[in-house]
């Protein structure tokens, strides 16, 4: 159960830190004053008291993903397949594997850091109908975090864009393009669960006959009774990207997995939000992602209730956000735009950090 806290937080932005290229995953290391920054063009390390950032490795294409193992061991995976250990201090390459014949899309790690999660696959039309084709590999890869040594192979329909663990190393959980969820018992590998909510997915009729969409974000809640999934409502037009910001909450212990709550009326504008972000000492969790059109791209919203509780509209594109300092502060990450193109040749740093406190003053 979440403490209540009497405070009505309000965002306030302390600091904006800038990337050379777009960043799509930053994780804080446990002293709370370093970021490794999974950017297009390879893996950053951050310091958040002096700004500086210094590229510590590379992968052959996007960087996803990166995580923390350990005080000095970092796990990213990437568009190339690869999940890659890197020891920050030695400066050196521990260990890499190649998980994926596609891309990694998203990479999750158990609380206790033992095991790892990363997920694949590529939408390929199966039929007439444009329902997708059935996996050639696993389209979910469950590692031993200190070996590398594979746990898992568990089946979904691909692609699948957003996978989690539970906070107490029970279960995972696997979101993918058409909105299907599968729940997986983490020890056994069996499914617990498995439901199919259509409201994230679109079917282009205007550009291009193909689904498009998904589950873009998916997190437990501080309790691990239930789910948070993000994405963006269904449109006439997918290419458009004004499809609603969207979140539903669902409950997935019971036979019949629930919809418990999802974005209110009149809380929400244009956009797919990308990025979902929880913490064991707040009552609320944050959405964000790209804005379309209305007044926000990051906001706070109640996790019992699901009342929209503070609004942030901030001008780039959201791709992660984790909460730290016992929920009091908020790191956002994300990119502005491609990158504006340089005279002398490459581009003017286009990545974003942004650091919050979650209960600042309104006259921020």
């Amino acid at each position: 159960m979440t403490p209540i806290r009497s405070e009505r937080p309000n965002l306030k932005r302390v600091r904006e830190l800038k990337l050379p290229s777009g960043v799509l995953s930053a994780a804080l290391a446990d002293d709370q004053k370093r970021v490794a920054v999974a950017c297009l063009d390879g893996v950053y390390l951050t310091d958040l008291d002096s700004g500086d950032s210094k590229k510590l490795y590379s992968h052959a294409s996007y960087v996803s993903s990166v995580e923390w193992l350990s005080d000095e061991l970092v796990i990213s995976s990437g568009y190339d397949g690869h999940m890659i250990w890197f020891d920050v201090y030695l400066g050196e390459e521990v260990r890499r594997e190649k998980a994926h014949q596609f891309w990694s899309w998203d990479l999750a790690i158990s609380s206790d850091r033992s095991k790892i999660a990363t997920v694949t696959g590529q939408y390929l039309a199966g039929g007439y109908r444009y329902e997708p084709a059935a996996e050639t590999e696993a389209s979910i890869r469950v590692y031993e975090a200190a070996s590398g040594q594979v746990l898992h192979d568990l089946p979904h329909v691909p692609s699948v864009q957003a996978v989690a663990i539970s906070p107490d190393g029970q279960y995972l959980a696997a979101g993918n393009l058409m909105g299907e969820v599968r729940v997986f018992d983490l020890l056994s590998g069996e499914m617990r669960s498995q439901w199919t909510t259509s409201d994230f997915t679109s079917w282009g009729i205007i550009k291009s006959h193909s689904y498009l969409g998904g589950v873009f974000s998916i997190r437990f809640t501080p309790d691990g009774k239930s789910l948070l999934l993000a994405g963006m409502g269904p449109m006439r037009d997918p290419m458009a990207g004004n499809g609603k910001q969207l979140w539903q909450k669902w409950s997935f212990l019971s036979d019949e997995p629930k919809l418990l709550d999802q974005t209110h009326d009149g809380e929400s504008g244009e956009g797919l939000m990308e990025a979902l972000a929880v913490d064991s000492s707040l009552p609320f969790f944050l959405m964000g992602g790209r804005l379309r059109g209305g007044d926000w791209n990051a906001a706070l919203f109640d996790l019992d209730h699901g009342k929209r509780l503070a609004i942030l509209k901030t001008g780039y594109r959201i791709t992660d956000a984790r909460f730290f300092q016992q929920g009091e502060m908020l790191l956002l990450a994300g990119a502005t735009g491609q990158g504006k193109p340089k005279k002398e040749g490459g581009f003017h740093p286009f990545g974003r950090l942004e650091i919050y406190e979650t209960f600042g003053s309104e006259d921020a």
